[in-house]
């Protein structure tokens, strides 16, 4: 668990605004930060099941929050044909 110090710069350093602690990219700034943390456990402590199964519970989470993130500005991207995005449906966009 991420010491209440450590959270709060870590947030800090990635929010998007003022009140920011819970966008996409401070989930997974905070997320990271703790997976480094168990792996420098795992170091020492080879035989902590239980402990290594949170950690890919954590891998799988921020694996999640990426993969949603990448839909979305995808989406975003298509559906916003002023940001001079040709589509391949539309004619000169040079998909044959």
């Amino acid at each position: 668990m991420l010491a209440r110090e450590q959270e709060k710069s870590v947030i800090d350093q990635y929010q998007t605004h003022a009140t920011d602690t819970g966008s996409p990219e401070v989930q997974v700034a905070i997320i990271s930060e703790r997976i480094g943390q168990l792996t420098d456990h795992f170091k020492t402590h080879q035989k902590d099941h239980g402990s290594r199964r949170g950690l890919l519970m954590l891998v799988s989470k921020r694996r999640r929050l990426l993969d949603r993130r990448v839909r979305r500005a995808r989406k975003k991207l298509i559906e916003s044909p002023s940001r001079g995005f040709n589509r391949p449906d539309t004619e000169g966009s040079g998909f044959g």
